[in-house]
């Protein structure tokens, strides 16, 4: 028993099936059904793409999808559960499939290709989605490609655009019109912008900081392959900036022993880093990766006896680079790590190691080698972005690698409070050493170690690099014999900050021997504190410090013994008088290069900064220490800005009075900086710091006092930057302040909260007070205006912490009025004005439905005033378009049926006219071409356009009611309903969306027509009857019109798909708006004579769209159009004049088919039936309908590629029916030139002088003015009559038929002669002697006639079950013309009989042709009967102006006489006349007349000899008058036919057959039929006997 599903109602086909079954459904794999019914492992359904074809098919051929079922039932809708992005995919794919074949066939092969790559790669995607196995970011990731894929494949393919929000298709419903605006806008763009469709919403008026997000290079050494040392190694990996000439990065340091492996274990595997903090700014850098190697073991590696073997040495041996701009492109798009291989190279002298890395990326091949061929490294390479949070949880598998985190050298761009670091970095540069008595120069290795105070050694406060334990104390690699060696070595000096001052470097110098001991001798020291007397640091620079002699015998336990000596020339010059040391002397002529780069939060090498920090210990130089605070540069501001912040705040409340003024300055300082682009992204720092650092409970009072005392200052002041300054500082000073009383409050348990308001009272009348200064005569106050309106709406967040919100709304409503209502302050402050009612709309304020009651009055009131003087229309439109959009959010949850009333009374009509203005504007650029109106471009009126649509899709039945109730008169009713009815026109005219942009079309479509439904009632009440205007009425139509022919309505273009999701969103609007049309029609009553034949074209051109619907209730309007005409005039003679015309162009025009024909007829004969005018309704119905039959046939035969005859034939159909059934010159006269064009294309110039004599006979020699029509200028009739007649004579010249050009210019003469106009006289009379000549010399071939019938319904009206007869080319045959007919009709069959076809043949589904040749019969028989008339002319009447045609067919009655058949051979005789004669408009006129005759024997006999004796007649003539030359063959040939007939018998079988006695006694009847024969053939004797 079958039984209706309750969860199987979706599925996905995963076999074919054939339906093999009665009610059977073919289902093909991969289609999806929704399932109705089922019944013991069937189920009953329907495919969705065929959902009226219903049937069964089995439940194991289908997968079935979880669904969400709605309106439950026959008309229920299911939509699978999926993620929404999958359902677009397969939607998409299943759309494409189709179009992309189609592309095969049309030839657009690199496109099919690209296609089909694109939709594998969706597959792909689609799948990977489908598996749940992908993180959210790798999700996300997957959905841009996906997106990116199917925008770009609906491009190409000319599909719709598809907005999205996180890329995801949108619900227009969900948001409002702006949004849905700017969802398009962003969808239409490349990959980077579809990653950024998540912030397509944000606020346009001000992005919120953001951090921004680092990226993060993963390095993992895989191997090194070398066989060459032999040694212990270990590598140092850092990132190079080749353009700045330095590093950039810490070092990753990698261990290896002598085979290659790490030496510690438990590094296998786990030799990577993380390259942390790398800006956008950096990988666009000319960056490259350096690996330096240092080899561990003998001085030479060559050379066993240079040291003992048990004595290790550093020592340089080669280096790799790899260059990240060449590496990034490949590693940026993927997930994974990718291997790439390093040469190394070693350098050709070791004097330049330290640049050997430059030199191999300058490719300076003469100072490096490489080691061998297969020496090299691996590594693999990935890069990841984001914070270091996200990429430890991202990437769990990384860290669990151990991975060495490598920092940059210096600051990443974002220091966040708690971000603590003290790492000094330290370089090794160069030194210049003695050489000591030796012969040979030393062999130089420096050890570094870090001493505290008190002389103890620091542990493990030297760092190599990365992924290595820190050390005590380090020995740089040798120089083998040098005296003056670079090292160009950095070591990071991670230490403590407590340990920090006091501490110093020691630098020992020793000579490595490399005799047998092995001995490396100290011969020298330097050193450095790392603090200045005055508390600053060692200075970011290179140092030269002072070298001592020593030796292994010298002490360093007493510290204290060297550190008073000077470490450097500065510190010599700074102490000059320090007695020199028995124990230490300087080696004058040795020195030692550092450098130093110090990368604290804690130190500073400023000392204006540290005296600010240390105030307290020079607390009477406050006031010049804070005042010095602007000259610190602001790296060093922003490193230390939660010190310098707790420091102002302490010096505040240390002594108020005093300072107050002082801390607020260099407040407002330090908040400024952070608004330096360079600097802006600290803001978070100080966000931070505000929220969680600051302490400042008591700063309040003062801050508050001082900004006000800086505002009541600027109406008195000339130089306000300080007042300036204090107002750009105005959101974080409000944030202070706020977070100090929320301190003071739960410090004191909420005293003083009056006074607290009080003084936020008062502060906001001095702003006030500042907004309403005139500052027309000072520019400085404008500053400070503008100023203060931009950082307003920064502080509402602060004070909603303080106030409700009712109590901010009042306090920025009261601010806002402030502000000057009228636009006179110039155009720099009117734009600052309204930005900041801009942000105060994006505002969080904003979005509070209390806050929006007391604030829309005054922001709708400033933009009212712009849009009346159509000022600043693009940030208006903006803060618009926000307003709508944060109503539509709150409609979703509340009513804001209020706000929409505000809106509607002072937007709605302001709104119109400001639309009507850009329309008009954009039209009149486009008319003058060049021009180009700033407010007049496509973004400003779909702006305009959206923020209109978004307010009437948020009224309802009282806002419409209210609107209505609020016209004092019907004058102001009238010219609201024409401004919107005109916007709504522009709105369809002007296509202010593009074509692709269906969603918005289909939702302004919807908008528009639920508008004119609330609309009609107020037009229909208010201006019927006696209060009709027809302005109104008009341009009502005219929208309804333009709104139903639409191109994106027409649902019939649409896929199936897309259609079904049209209809079950907004149904067909078309039936929706023609039905209001047609309601409102019938209200009009007898005002609707107002729109005869006004709206008749308009609304024929209704019907004519192809839906049913529509066009049932459209086409009786037509008969209500002929009744109220009938009644008027008696008569419905404009209905049917206006009707004709209209209905050829719209048919021409591509629209109407024969369904409408049909129902055309049906609907109006129904109607008119009742009428007392039926008889001459009824024949107009039927003359229209015939007119369609062949309007369709034409339309039908000019757009397809069919032959000329056919086109031709359609065309000289319809001209008749103009000419003879509804007599409309015009559309006559239209034909004429289109048939004429036609047959001038095919070289037809004898039928184009006929079809164009048609207009000649309509004029006359009159001078009576034409107007311009088609292509001929405004002239008199005599003029336009003279120009066709010399173009008539021209074609009938081109097809060589002289004989009708001369009556033309006999006639062209004789007007010549009467108006004098002797030298065209003389030119036409030269052109008719012309003729004459020709007429006589030139050869013309005698076409061939050929009679054609066109049985069977398949063929179009004007050839069906018809019989013409055509004229052959030149030279054609009957075998070339029937292949011709059959090239042309391949569809048909050719009849191989002759006989006349049955009625099975006529009323055949089919098309068959009948073709024979047919001879004319001249019409002028007395020309061809003359004797010396040359045959050139007779030739010329035989065959032209013919309209009768003969077709022979023999047959035998009774018994056929074996000896002599022409006793019993009798001729059936057909004659065939024409419609018109031959030649004329076309090649081919149908046959009008058709008369069979039998002819006797005799009478054939009589027929025959007369034709012979006539042709030796005309031979023997033109012999006599030498017409033909001497060459007698041609009457040679012809005698003998006569006298010996080689066929038949000739004349004597005639004789044997007729002259026989007993032929004459049966036959008495013939007896004067004899005797004529024997005269005849006596007649043919004598010809014979003269020759």
């Amino acid at each position: 028993m079958w039984t209706p599903t309750e969860e199987e109602k979706f599925g996905v086909v995963i076999c074919s099936f054939r339906g093999s079954v009665p009610q059977g459904l073919v289902l093909e794999i991969g289609e999806t059904v929704q399932i109705l019914e089922k019944c013991e492992g069937w189920f009953r359904g329907f495919a969705t793409k065929k959902p009226t074809v219903k049937g069964l098919f089995p439940a194991s051929y289908v997968h079935l999808k979880a669904a969400v079922v709605s309106n439950r039932g026959q008309f229920e809708t299911v939509v699978p559960v999926e993620d929404s992005i999958v359902t677009e995919v397969t939607a998409t794919l299943q759309e494409w499939v189709m179009l992309w074949k189609q592309l095969y066939v049309k030839h657009k092969v690199d496109l099919f290709y690209k296609l089909r790559h694109v939709m594998n790669e969706l597959i792909d995607l689609r799948r990977q989605l489908l598996s749940g196995h992908l993180t959210q970011d790798q999700i996300r990731d997957v959905k841009r490609h996906i997106t990116v894929r199917l925008d770009w494949g609906n491009e190409q393919m000319g599909m719709d655009l598809v907005p999205r929000k996180d890329f995801e298709m949108v619900d227009p419903e969900q948001i409002s019109v702006a949004d849905l605006y700017k969802l398009h806008l962003s969808s239409r763009h490349s990959i980077q912008q579809s990653t950024a469709q998540t912030d397509t919403m944000r606020h346009r008026h001000g992005d919120t900081c953001r951090i921004p997000v680092p990226h993060h290079l993963f390095l993992n050494m895989k191997s090194f392959t070398y066989h060459t040392i032999g040694e212990d190694t270990d590598i140092f990996f850092s990132l190079y900036d080749m353009r700045e000439g330095k590093q950039i990065s810490e070092r990753f340091m990698v261990r290896l022993n002598k085979n290659g492996m790490p030496r510690n274990p438990e590094k296998i595997d786990r030799l990577c880093a993380l390259f942390t903090d790398l800006s956008n700014k950096d990988l666009k850098r000319d960056l490259y990766i350096v690996a330096n190697v240092i080899r561990i073991g003998r001085m030479l590696s060559n050379d066993s006896k240079k040291g003992p073997p048990h004595v290790q040495y550093r020592r340089p041996y080669g280096c790799a680079v790899l260059s990240m701009m060449d590496v990034l492109p490949s590693i940026s798009e993927l997930r994974e790590e990718k291997d790439f291989v390093l040469k190394v190279y070693t350098c050709n002298n070791e004097n330049e190691w330290y640049q050997i890395h430059e030199n191999i990326i300058r490719k300076s091949s003469n100072k490096y080698t490489a080691a061998s061929t297969n020496y090299g490294m691996i590594i693999s390479l990935q890069l990841l972005r984001g914070d270091m949070d996200h990429i430890r949880r991202e990437n769990p598998m990384i860290f669990n690698r151990g991975v060495a985190i490598t920092r940059k050298l210096g600051f990443p761009d974002v220091i966040m409070p708690g971000d603590i670091r003290n790492d000094l970095y330290l370089t090794l540069e160069r030194g210049d050493f003695e050489r000591g008595g030796k012969s040979v120069q030393k062999n130089i290795e420096i050890t570094v170690y870090v001493l505290y105070a008190d002389g103890e050694i620091l542990k493990d406060c030297i760092s190599l690099g990365s992924g290595e334990p820190s050390i005590s104390e380090h020995c740089s690699f040798v120089m083998y014999h040098n005296n003056s060696p670079r090292w160009g070595e950095i070591v990071k000096l991670p230490i403590p900050v407590d340990k920090f001052r006091g501490s110093h470097l020691r630098f020992e110098f020793r000579h490595c021997s490399t005799k047998d001991k092995g001995e490396k001798k100290l011969f020298g020291f330097a050193f450095t504190p790392l603090m200045r007397d005055d508390g600053t640091t060692l200075s970011d620079d290179v140092h030269e410090l002072y070298v001592y002699k020593c030796d292994e015998n010298s002490t360093f336990s007493n510290h204290g013994l060297y550190l008073g000596l000077p470490c450097c020339k500065e510190d010599f010059n700074g102490c000059p008088n320090i007695p020199s040391s028995l124990i230490f002397q300087r080696s004058t002529k040795e020195f030692f290069w550092i450098s130093t780069l110090l990368s604290s939060t804690k130190l500073t090498q400023n000392v204006d900064l540290l005296a600010l920090l240390k105030w307290k210990a020079q607390p009477d130089r406050v006031m010049d220490i804070l005042g010095r605070l602007r000259h610190v540069s602001g790296e060093e501001i922003v490193k230390f800005l939660q010190d310098i912040l707790d420091t102002l705040f302490t010096i505040l409340d240390d002594n108020t009075e005093k300072y107050g003024l002082l801390v607020f300055q260099s407040l407002v300082f330090v908040i400024n900086l952070l608004r330096d682009s360079k600097y802006f992204h600290f803001r978070p720092v100080m966000d931070t710091y505000i929220q969680k650092h600051f302490s400042g409970a008591l700063a309040y009072k003062e801050l508050i006092r001082c900004l006000k005392w800086y505002m009541d200052r600027s109406a008195e002041v000339v130089r306000q930057d300080h007042i300036q300054e204090a107002m750009r500082a105005l959101e974080y000073l409000f944030k202070f302040i706020v977070q100090s009383r929320i301190l003071y409050s739960r410090a004191t348990g909420g005293i003083e909260e009056e006074q607290f308001r009080a003084s936020i009272q008062e502060l906001f009348q001095t702003i006030r007070f500042v907004l309403s200064l005139d500052s027309r005569s000072s520019e400085t106050l404008i500053f400070t205006q503008a100023a203060l309106l931009n950082s307003f709406p920064a502080i509402f967040d602060e004070l909603l912490q303080m106030f409700t919100v009712q109590e901010v709304a009042e306090f920025v409503r009261g601010t806002l009025g402030s502000m000057p209502s009228t636009v006179h302050i110039g155009q720099s402050m009117d734009v600052v004005k309204l930005q900041s009612i801009a942000r105060t709309v994006d505002s969080r304020l904003f979005s509070f439905p209390d806050s929006r009651r007391i604030l829309l009055p005054v922001v709708l009131h400033h933009i009212h005033l712009h849009l009346r003087q159509q000022k600043e229309l693009l940030i208006c439109s903006g803060i618009l378009s926000s307003i709508f959009s944060i109503m539509k959010s709150s409609s979703l949850e509340c009513s804001v049926s209020e706000e929409v009333e505000m809106m509607v009374e002072s937007l709605l009509d302001v709104l119109l006219q400001t639309l009507l203005a850009i329309m008009n504007k954009s039209q009149m650029a486009e008319a003058v071409r060049g021009q180009r109106c700033p407010q007049c471009t496509a973004e400003i009126t779909g702006e305009y356009v959206t923020c209109l649509l978004s307010l009437l899709r948020q009224m309802a039945d009282n806002h419409y009611q209210q609107l209505m109730d609020n016209f004092q008169s019907k004058e102001e009713l009238k010219d609201f309903l024409l401004k919107i009815f005109c916007v709504f026109r522009n709105l369809m005219k002007l296509s202010v969306y593009p074509r692709d942009w269906m969603v918005m079309r289909l939702l302004t479509s919807n908008i528009i027509v639920t508008t004119v439904q609330y609309l009609n009632p107020a037009l229909h009440k208010n201006f019927t009857e006696a209060d009709f205007d027809f302005k109104v009425w008009n341009s009502y139509f005219s929208l309804a019109v333009l709104f139903i022919n639409q191109p994106s309505l027409q649902l019939e273009h649409a896929t199936p798909a897309k259609r079904k999701k049209i209809l079950d969103r907004y149904g067909d609007m078309r039936v929706m708006m023609a039905y209001e049309l047609f309601s409102m029609w019938q209200n009009l009553g007898e005002n609707k004579i107002h729109f005869i034949p006004g709206m008749i074209g308009p609304f024929l051109g209704v019907t004519l769209v192809p839906q049913i619907e529509v066009r049932n209730v459209m086409i009786p309007i037509f008969h209500d159009m002929m009744d109220w005409e009938q009644r008027k005039n008696g008569n419905f003679k404009q209905v049917e004049a206006e009707l004709i015309d209209k209905l050829d162009s719209l048919v021409s025009d591509g629209k109407g088919d024969e369904n409408y024909r049909e129902l055309f007829s049906l609907l109006l004969l129904e109607k008119i039936e009742q009428e007392t005018w039926r008889e001459t309704g009824v024949s107009f119905v039927l003359s229209v309908t015939r007119l369609m039959e062949r309007l369709l046939d034409y339309r039908d035969c000019m757009k397809g590629d069919e032959a000329e005859n056919k086109k031709i034939g359609c065309t000289v159909n319809l001209l008749n029916f103009y000419k003879s059934e509804i007599n409309k010159e015009e559309m006559y006269i239209r034909y004429i030139h289109k048939l004429c064009d036609m047959h001038l294309q095919a070289d037809n110039y004898t039928e184009a002088a006929f079809t164009l004599m048609l207009y000649w006979e309509l004029l006359h020699w009159e001078d009576r003015p034409l107007r311009e029509f088609l292509h001929y200028p405004a002239q008199t009739e005599w003029q336009r009559k003279e120009g066709l007649c010399r173009q008539v004579i021209n074609y009938f010249n081109k097809g060589k038929c002289w004989e009708y050009g001369i009556p033309l210019c006999r006639e062209l003469a004789s007007q010549y002669e009467a108006f004098y106009d002797y030298h065209s006289l003389s030119w036409i009379r030269k052109m008719e002697a012309v003729y004459y000549d020709n007429i006589l010399e030139q050869q013309r071939l005698e076409p061939e006639f050929f009679r054609v019938g066109f049985y069977g319904r398949k063929f179009p009206f004007y050839l069906r079950n018809k019989e013409f007869v055509c004229r052959g080319h030149d030279y054609e045959r009957l075998e070339a013309f029937q292949q011709r007919m059959l090239t042309e009709f391949p569809q048909a069959i050719a009849m191989q009989h002759l006989n006349q076809p049955d009625e099975t043949i006529l009323q055949s589904d089919a098309q068959y042709l009948q073709i024979y040749a047919v001879c004319p019969i001249p019409e002028n028989v007395e020309v061809l009967q003359m004797e010396r008339v040359p045959d050139r002319i007779k030739s010329f009447y035989r065959v032209n102006n013919v309209r009768r045609f003969r077709y022979d067919r023999p047959f035998h009655k009774g018994s056929k006489d074996k000896e002599n058949e022409f006793k019993s051979l009798w001729i059936e005789r057909t004659t065939l006349t024409l419609t018109h004669s031959l030649p004329g408009i076309s090649r081919w006129f149908e046959v009008e007349k058709r008369e069979v005759v039998e002819v006797s024997p005799l009478e054939n006999a009589i027929y025959v000899v007369e034709n012979k004796n006539q042709e030796l007649r005309s031979l023997i003539s033109q012999y006599q008058h030498k017409q033909l030359h001497a060459n007698i063959n041609l009457l040679s040939m012809c005698l003998n036919g006569v006298i010996d007939a080689a066929v038949n018998g000739g004349i004597a079988r005639y004789q044997e057959a007729f002259f026989q006695k007993e032929y004459i006694l049966s036959h008495p009847e013939d007896s004067e039929k004899i005797n004529q024969l024997k005269e005849l053939m006596q007649e043919q004797d004598s010809d014979e006997a003269l020759q």
